[in-house]
């Protein structure tokens, strides 16, 4: 009597979804992961897309604010961008930037905001929580706010500094412009470089700082062999973020409006002064977009460090 064959068990898969299978890893399927993404796409095309191609085309015309070319704008080529790197105005403004970012941004708040998160480290207390609550006030605080402080601290005639130094009449906003600002950034931004080095730091192993203390490294080998390579992406990921930011400020306008005589016209203020003072929209625009290339240059270079094996 012959016994009934039965048909070999179906192979499982175990490498997920046959080929040409719509269904994604998470079992969405292709259609409902295109809606859930669809609406931040969309945000992306409007509020960035969208507005970064405008700029490009505005750089490539007459447009101006006002006048017939607001009306009927003619395409002029690349002959803003030849006078936007030609004019002395802009060289000028990119070397203010430069060193306003600098000062502020790489030197003032990534060096301040680490010493503070260095000092803070193991306090407890109420102590820690005054210092961390005073430097975030001045990070949440409205710039126009904080620049009126600072307005009324530096003034020639009635500032607070002035009154306490002893010195009436020193005109600080228009003998140090440059002083002025780079000061006024770093102590409304190193706030976040505090907070990203206190998070970065309570990573780093006690065990590998005591090993260091005991072999009788001194505090800044232990920094150095210790400490900073253990938080060398966090170092360079804030200097890539509060660099940007530097770069692309406007704050510098509420407390000096890029004077006296250019002298803290930092790129943004230009922008503003050739765009929308002067009406002309291309130029401004065709400036916009240099700057926006220069943004493009310094993240890659953070990111090739970032990324680097040593």
């Amino acid at each position: 009597m012959a016994q009934a064959i039965s048909p070999p068990p179906e192979v499982v898969r175990e490498d997920g979804p046959a080929r040409g299978d719509s269904t994604d890893a998470a079992g969405l399927g292709r259609v409902r992961a295109a809606v859930f993404v669809a609406p931040a796409l969309l945000l992306i095309a409007v509020f960035l897309v969208f507005p970064a191609l405008w700029v490009l085309y505005l750089g490539l015309t007459n447009y101006r604010l006002t006048g017939v070319a607001a009306a009927e704008p003619q395409f002029v080529g690349l002959d803003n961008f030849i006078a936007a790197v030609t004019t002395p105005a802009f060289w000028n403004s990119t070397w203010l930037t430069v060193e306003f970012v600098l000062g502020s941004a790489v030197i003032g708040q990534a060096v301040l905001g680490f010493t503070i998160a260095w000092l803070m480290r193991d306090r407890r207390g109420t102590l820690k929580r005054a210092v961390e609550g005073l430097v975030i006030l001045a990070w949440i605080l409205p710039s126009a706010i904080v620049a009126f402080l600072w307005v009324a601290l530096l003034d020639r005639d009635s500032g607070t500094l002035n009154a306490m130094l002893g010195i009436p009449g020193f005109a600080w906003l228009l003998d140090h412009p440059m002083l002025s600002i780079i000061i006024f950034n770093v102590w409304r931004g190193t706030a976040f470089s505090m907070m990203l080095y206190g998070a970065a730091l309570g990573n780093v192993p006690p065990s590998h700082l005591e090993s260091a203390r005991l072999a009788g490294a001194s505090s800044w080998q232990q920094l150095r062999d210790v400490v900073f390579p253990h938080i060398r992406g966090h170092i360079l990921t804030n200097l890539l973020l509060i660099s940007l930011w530097t770069f692309n400020d406007f704050g510098p306008f509420l407390l000096t409006a890029g004077g006296p005589d250019g002298r803290s016209e930092v790129l943004a203020v230009h922008v503003y002064k050739v765009a929308l003072q002067a009406g002309e929209l291309g130029h401004g625009a065709a400036v916009s977009t240099v700057i926006l290339l220069i943004n493009l240059v310094v993240a890659v270079f953070y990111l090739r460090l970032l990324r680097s094996k040593k």
